[in-house]
């Protein structure tokens, strides 16, 4: 397999040694060595592909549960019918703070901001509003083939375990590197100072895939074979130890196998000249001869590298610079792929495009921002006469129809975040004449067994006392009638700009709790101004609720010794499994509890 990854590279450095070869001016003369078919997926030897490992790479891919809140599943922004890109418009409002500026950003949305209590804490931008990502998600179809990932390239081709620091990748792990980026990110998916410790331990305790629907028949086939994470670690590898090395080489394992090459040009290169309209093929050959081939170099459409297209000020965002502290870096991003380009949302590292064909254009110049701009950009002929041709081959000469209908390896199930709201508000507050409605902060899934179940309140005075109602009751005249309550709870802003309390309420995973309505509603303590109502229904999702066996810590399903040493473990982490007695909270009353949920035996 590395000399598979030898001659992708080779493919990429005749594009860059053909460019020092000739002069700028007559550099659109000249054509790169165009490969007819996709080679090999280049495979790392430490992680080979194996069944095991691809279909549970794709069950931790689209599982919300390995964001902290279970909100953010990998999947979330990269949808496989968006071209693995994120089909979602939302603003980041870049380097300046203000919205409504030329240097907004077309992100991802992410989580709300926590503290490392996961607290909400108010984030300086966002408030307490989902966050933004600075730049737009690069699609995971066909990024098998690149060396380092991300538009800085920051997911470097040497993989090193973050929970131990081992290089576990010597060259080809670009893809493992960036599986392991977005659930410690704060922005992303996490809360602040979350670990992989944390994460393993999280996944361990969760059922697979319990908050999505309509899985893919793949994923009913598994998990009816290995109904766990613990039975699905041990087919991939032998044992059910989990840990970010394993996470990363699954998940990466599934995305090698996410390779669209049967496009129209595909067809087209093989022989069958019908493959193509008159339309797609007259742009197919503009493109060969105005200088798009030489960065977007067939048959992966990227030759992999980093430039600078001259898009936005060199300040704004110094990309690649970022990474290699290389000053001659400054401003240069990934070249993307231009395959499946007409089935995404936006283009450009910032978004900035929302067609296909504004993105050509682009390239008609002259380029707004020449500082750094990469030599090539003047082999660039491009004229508008010709975007339109360009642009239906992109558009549609590119698309896999297998990745635009989502069919197999591309199909998915449904995410939880795709479903109506659970929580979901059903009254509008009262201010009881202060001027001022709490808002409610409800959008974790309320499913069985969660443990990291939380609301939250803000838009209150630094310092309020504010207490959670919860009723199983409906309001009447938007007012619930508490059966418990959690607080007093005081609102702090912490690092943010906006004061919070945040109210934690475990969910055991019982399955007489299936269909539960709950209802939440805070008071401001010493004003009477009560929040919207909150609804949720507890759920057990897929899988179904299990019986509680709490002592069985690190889930083999066995009661011994080992698991007193996990659960040492986990209290030391500070990991919800070691919450035996079910408070929220994790203190050595907890080993008490565990030897009394350990003598009871499993059901």
């Amino acid at each position: 397999m590395r000399v598979l990854s030898v001659s992708v590279r080779m493919v990429c450095c005749s594009v860059v040694a053909l460019s020092a070869g000739l002069m700028i001016g007559e550099a659109s003369a000249a054509q790169p060595d165009v490969s007819m078919t996709l080679p090999s997926v280049p495979v790392p030897p430490e992680n080979p592909i194996t069944e095991e490992k691809r279909i549970l790479g794709k069950i931790l891919f689209w599982d919300e549960q390995l964001s902290s809140d279970n909100t953010m599943a990998c999947g979330t922004c990269h949808i496989n019918t968006s071209a693995g890109a994120d089909p979602r418009f939302n603003i980041n409002p870049g380097i300046d703070n203000i919205f409504g500026t030329s240097d907004d950003i077309a992100g991802s949305l992410g989580v709300v901001a926590s503290d490392a209590n996961d607290d909400y804490e108010s984030n300086p931008v966002f408030g307490l509003n989902k966050q933004v990502t600075g730049r737009a998600a690069n699609p995971t179809i066909n990024a098998a083939y690149a060396f380092d990932l991300f538009w800085d390239g920051r997911a470097l081709t040497q993989f090193t375990d973050p929970m131990t620091g081992v290089v576990a990748i010597a060259s080809g792990g670009g893809l493992e590197s960036q599986a392991v980026g977005p659930p410690t990110s704060t922005a992303e998916m996490s809360h602040a100072d979350r670990d992989w410790v944390t994460i393993s331990a999280k996944i361990a305790n969760s059922r697979p895939l319990a908050l999505a629907t309509d899985l893919t028949p793949d994923m009913v086939a598994a998990l009816a074979a290995n109904p766990t994470y613990a039975d699905l670690f041990t087919n991939a590898f032998g044992d059910p130890t989990i840990n970010s090395q394993r996470i990363a080489f699954a998940i990466a394992t599934y995305e090698r196998t996410l390779i669209a090459d049967q496009t129209p040009w595909d067809d087209f290169m093989a022989g069958n000249n019908s493959a193509m309209t008159p339309m797609q093929i007259q742009g197919w050959n503009i493109f060969q001869n105005v200088g798009c081939a030489f960065c977007h170099t067939p048959p992966l459409f990227t030759d992999q590298a980093f430039r600078n297209i001259g898009l936005r000020p060199l300040l704004e965002d110094i990309g690649h610079e970022a990474v290699t502290g290389n000053p001659a870096d400054r401003a240069k991003f990934k070249v993307p792929t231009l395959r499946n380009n007409g089935l995404k949302r936006t283009f450009m590292h910032n978004g900035q495009f929302d067609d296909v064909q504004q993105a050509v254009a682009f390239y008609v110049g002259p380029q707004p921002f020449p500082g750094n701009l990469d030599p090539f950009m003047a082999a660039v002929t491009i004229n508008g006469m010709q975007v339109t041709p360009v642009t239906e081959f992109i558009r549609n000469g590119l698309t896999d129809p297998r990745v635009a209908a989502g069919t197999f390896p591309f199909d998915r199930p449904t995410l939880r975040s795709e479903l109506p709201a659970n929580p979901a508000l059903i009254t509008a507050g009262d201010d009881n004449g202060t001027g001022t409605i709490p808002t409610m902060i409800a959008n974790v899934p309320p499913n069985a067994g969660n443990a990291g179940f939380k609301v939250g309140v803000t838009d209150v005075a630094e310092g309020a006392s504010f207490t959670l109602n919860i009723s199983s009751t409906p309001p009447v005249a938007g007012v619930i009638t508490p059966d418990s309550t959690i607080g007093p709870l005081t609102a702090t802003a912490g690092s943010g700009a906006a004061p919070a309390a945040t109210a934690h309420w475990p969910i055991p995973d019982d399955p007489a709790l299936d269909g539960t309505i709950v209802y939440f509603q805070w008071v401001d303590d010493a004003t009477g101004a009560l929040s919207p109502v909150a609804e949720a229904t507890i759920f057990c999702g897929t899988g179904g609720c299990s019986p509680v066996c709490l002592a069985d810590i690190n889930n083999d399903g066995m009661l011994t010794s080992a698991d007193f040493t996990a659960w040492i473990a986990a209290f030391n982490a500070g990991n919800p499994a070691a919450d035996q007695n079910g408070d929220g909270l994790i203190t050595p009353s907890d080993f008490n509890a565990w030897i009394v949920n350990f003598n009871a035996g499993c059901p």
